[in-house]
């Protein structure tokens, strides 16, 4: 294996100081133009690369940002680290995406790891409810944003939907299908989206005069494949079986309805299904899947923004205002919920 050149042989080879060197690498104007021709082919013909770790040390933080998500087996992250990557690609930040599969003691992990890592900032989806992990991260200054969480009762930014809206649209569309007995198939109880999605389908049914009971919990321990695999064998066989279900997000309602065709169960003749998320593969389901969207690359980008925002301000004169954005969702309905006669 090649060793890797370092500055000192780009000097070498050019036949310049190593000072001179580094002003074509960091102050490039300070230089002839004749000189720093000479140097940059240098530089291009032996492949020199930035030592990152010693610029690191040199400035005291890296030109990473750090992207920490519930999972990444759910595509409704995958683009919000779509619209993250691009806002932080175009200010020449890379961004480190670690996934907390959901568990608090993995998120405290990674962002232990960001701050060891010397990260710009933090784009966060609390996998803690209890917010202990954010608060032992708070000690390290490093500006972080929360995304897909409301930032109660902090300071920190945050970008995220109106869930509870979110919830209603969902079960107002099936109670105006003419459902009375519902299903909710939530995900762990401590998660703020999973609550919030279930005080707005409550609000519904209460719209609706009916009474909290017509909303029958069908709790999981995460919000994946497995889980709603699980949920879906146990729905054919609760007595007076629900006529309609709504799923904390599509990966649920897309492994309920998978599970519901291998017993035999009808979508939307014998059970209608309404998910959350409306990731691609809703639309493309067997059934297509009524789903409440989140516009997930857009609130990728704007905490991207928010974050970038933060970096850049100066500490000593800071110009930055934290900013709570929540976004609306919007209802989108297809074959898996609509009335069959």
């Amino acid at each position: 294996m090649a060793r890797l050149v370092g500055i000192k042989g780009i000097a070498h080879a050019a036949g310049v100081s190593v000072g001179t060197v580094s002003n074509v690498l960091n102050r490039p104007d300070s230089v002839s133009p004749h000189t720093r021709a000479r140097v940059q082919a240098e530089i291009d013909r032996l492949g020199y690369v930035r030592s990152e770790s010693a610029r690191q040390l040199r400035v005291g933080h890296s030109r990473m940002a750090g992207l920490l998500v519930l999972d990444m087996g759910n595509p409704f992250f995958v683009d919000i680290a779509r619209g993250a990557g691009r806002v932080a690609r175009a200010a020449g930040l890379g961004v480190m995406l670690c996934d907390s599969e959901q568990d608090p003691a993995e998120e405290a992990d990674y962002l232990a790891l960001f701050a060891e890592q010397r990260v710009r900032g933090v784009l966060l989806t609390p996998a803690d409810a209890t917010g202990r992990t954010v608060e032992a991260f708070r000690r390290h200054r490093i500006p972080f944003v929360l995304v897909d969480r409301v930032a109660e009762g902090t300071s920190e930014c945050s970008v995220s939907v109106d869930d509870v809206t979110g919830g209603a649209l969902a079960v107002r569309h099936l109670l105006d299908a003419g459902h009375r007995s519902l299903a909710y198939v939530s995900g762990p109880p401590g998660l703020q989206q999973v609550s919030d999605r279930r005080t707005g389908a409550l609000q519904a049914l209460t719209e609706a005069g009916l009474p909290p009971e017509a909303l029958r919990e069908l709790p999981t321990e995460r919000l994946d494949v497995a889980a709603g695999r699980d949920a879906g064998a146990r729905l054919p066989g609760l007595a007076n079986r629900p006529t309609a279900v709504f799923c904390a997000n599509d990966l649920l309602a897309l492994c309920v309805l998978q599970s519901l065709y291998a017993t035999g169960v009808r979508v939307p003749d014998d059970l209608a299904i309404v998910g959350y998320d409306d990731i691609e593969f809703a639309a493309a389901a067997a059934v297509p899947l009524t789903s409440v969207r989140q516009p997930a690359v857009t609130m990728g980008r704007m905490a991207a923004d928010l974050l970038l925002d933060e970096i850049d301000s100066d500490p000593e004169s800071p110009t930055h205002e934290h900013r709570t954005i929540v976004l609306d969702p919007e209802l989108v309905v297809r074959r898996s919920s609509l009335p069959t006669r």
